[in-house]
């Protein structure tokens, strides 16, 4: 019988690999231009489900959509502005979160940080449930079709099915701001 060794130059490799993936799926920008260039290249989603938007309208009292931001950040901005169409298409609640509660949700989700921003849907009576709805801005279409997914999750739709429906986030990002080398700067 042969003993599976991971050995470090494996390691190493796999490593390789999940931070190839990674600055594969996430593109920060700093500029609108940048932004703007990436969003072109995401698909819109044009086909919904007959039930739609009476659907997302009557869920309105019962979810809201809340997301990460921090200043200057190109992506937060736009993503701010889509959402506040949402909340006026649908009559949702939309506020942002600190960093630190961000980074929370996403390690609670196994998600890795990534920069903001972030946005979750979740259940006004229960914080500790969310669904990511957007990891980087998206399409107005795009983000209102990740709402109604989430919402299907949360209320018993398989999760694989909305899983596998949400996964092409687009991972337009913020740059981070850089970090001081002096401690007291941090």
């Amino acid at each position: 019988m042969a003993a599976w060794v991971l050995t470090p130059a494996m390691a190493a490799a796999q490593q390789t690999g999940r931070d190839l993936a990674r600055r594969a799926a996430i593109h920060p920008v700093s500029i609108a231009a940048d932004m703007r260039l990436w969003l072109s290249r995401v698909p819109v989603t044009r086909n919904f489900p007959a039930d739609f938007e009476t659907m997302l309208r009557s869920q309105a009292s019962l979810y809201i959509v809340e997301m990460s931001t921090s200043p200057g950040c190109t992506p937060c901005g736009d993503l701010w502005s889509k959402l506040l169409v949402f909340r006026a298409d649908y009559g949702w609640q939309v506020r942002t979160i600190g960093a630190q509660e961000a980074m929370l949700r996403s390690g609670r989700l196994g998600l890795p940080w990534v920069g903001n921003p972030v946005a979750w849907v979740r259940p006004l009576a229960d914080p500790n449930r969310m669904v990511p709805i957007a990891i980087g801005t998206d399409h107005e279409p795009n983000i209102a079709r990740n709402a109604w997914l989430a919402t299907r999750m949360l209320t018993g739709a398989r999760a694989a099915v909305g899983v596998r429906a949400m996964s092409k986030f687009t991972g337009i990002v913020g740059v981070r701001a850089p970090t001081s080398s002096n401690p007291k700067g941090r």
